[in-house]
């Protein structure tokens, strides 16, 4: 089973805001999650970011791979390292 860490919308519409979910590859963006991590809010100034960060680092080393969006929001919250 291909296991990511991706973010599954949730809020009114025209609203968005997200939350950080462990979930299988193969299902529909919003469908049921393994596990949640977090939250995420763009519209927030500063933007929230709140991921319970030891789940996070288990869950990548048990080799879930992170959408392109989770790792940017990882590196900036420290979580991975920052590469080139």
């Amino acid at each position: 089973m291909a296991v990511r860490i991706r973010l599954t919308r949730v809020g009114a519409k025209k609203q968005p805001s997200y939350r950080v979910v462990v979930a299988d590859g193969r299902s529909a963006r919003d469908s049921r999650a393994i596990e949640t991590l977090g939250h995420y809010n763009p519209r927030t100034e500063p933007i929230e970011f709140n991921v319970d960060a030891e789940k996070a680092k288990a869950w990548l080393a048990k080799g879930a791979q992170p959408s392109d969006t989770v790792v940017r929001l990882f590196k900036q919250a420290g979580i991975l390292p920052s590469g080139k």
